[in-house]
């Protein structure tokens, strides 16, 4: 199945009140085990690429050429976005758009309002001319180079006004607003600001996403999916999967050389970390709608 963009994925989810999972790619085994676990699921998926792991990844056609030759590799019959993950500049969601990513996400959310408009607004009149969705985000959704606190965090929520300001003069296809989720492990428990992400998606009418999914509390990310959060960001809880597996068979094979001894079920760790969550954000089985 050829690559889709996100924007009837997540309206479809918004509809039916579930969320789809944006895994991240690391190397060639996530990509396997992403891809896999979303067939095995019958689920839509969302491949992120954050832009420091293009250059690791080979660059943009790189990662392109992988993800189409394994979606044919293994017959993936399921929905599956390529998706840049926090682009930082026009230019570079340009270059993964021609590349061939079907999404692309720019985050202008440390510059002012009305810089995050001009470029937001920019990078989706180019996607939606190839077919494209966009995401945008607006307050500051911080991570653990910063090591914040919650109380920090929710002091950065998103302004209401400011989403649908920034909605409405953009035309983006789902917004990412701050709401006290964290990039990377929590310290403490998160606090998400749940009666503002519900008058934000009310107002807006777009599906929401929510950034730092790893971690949180299984009560929270389903208050999230019913107050019209649609796409879930996971990345932590897979490398940690993965990096487990590893340094448990290492540890139990301390003669082992050959990478395919340990990758291999470092890929099903990471395979059977995609499928909880799948499972949890309630995707699995969707993949048979209108998508």
């Amino acid at each position: 199945m050829a690559l889709v963009s996100m924007k009837d994925m997540l309206q479809e989810a918004l509809e039916e009140q579930y969320a789809v999972g944006q895994f991240n790619l690391n190397n060639l085994e996530f990509t396997q085990a992403i891809l896999q676990a979303a067939q095995e699921e019958m689920a839509p998926v969302i491949l992120g690429v954050s832009e420091p792991y293009i250059p690791y990844m080979g660059g943009l056609p790189c990662i392109v050429g992988m993800v189409n030759t394994l979606i044919e590799h293994y017959g993936i019959t399921v929905p599956v976005a390529l998706h840049l993950d926090h682009g930082s500049t026009y230019e570079v969601c340009v270059k993964a758009l021609h590349a061939g990513f079907t999404s692309v996400m720019i985050d202008a959310s440390h510059a002012s309002l009305d810089e995050n408009i001009d470029v937001t607004k920019r990078v989706t009149q180019m996607a939606h001319v190839l077919g494209a969705s966009v995401e945008a985000e607006l307050g500051r959704i911080t991570g653990r180079e910063d090591d914040l606190v919650v109380d920090e965090a929710e002091g950065m929520y998103a302004v209401t006004e400011d989403c649908v300001k920034l909605v409405y003069e953009t035309g983006i296809d789902c917004l990412a607003p701050a709401l006290g989720s964290v990039h990377g492990p929590y310290r403490g428990q998160p606090k998400l600001g749940f009666d503002r992400m519900g008058e934000i998606q009310r107002l807006t009418g777009l599906p929401l996403v929510l950034h730092g999914g790893s971690g949180l509390p299984e009560s929270e990310i389903r208050q999230a999916i019913a107050l019209g959060t649609c796409k879930i960001n996971v990345n932590t809880d897979n490398q940690a999967a993965c990096t487990a597996a590893i340094r448990s068979f290492l540890q139990e094979h301390p003669e082992a050389y050959d990478p395919r001894n340990y990758m291999i079920p470092a890929r099903e760790a990471i395979k059977a970390s995609v499928k909880a969550k799948i499972r949890l954000f309630g995707s699995a089985g969707k993949a048979g709608g209108n998508v």
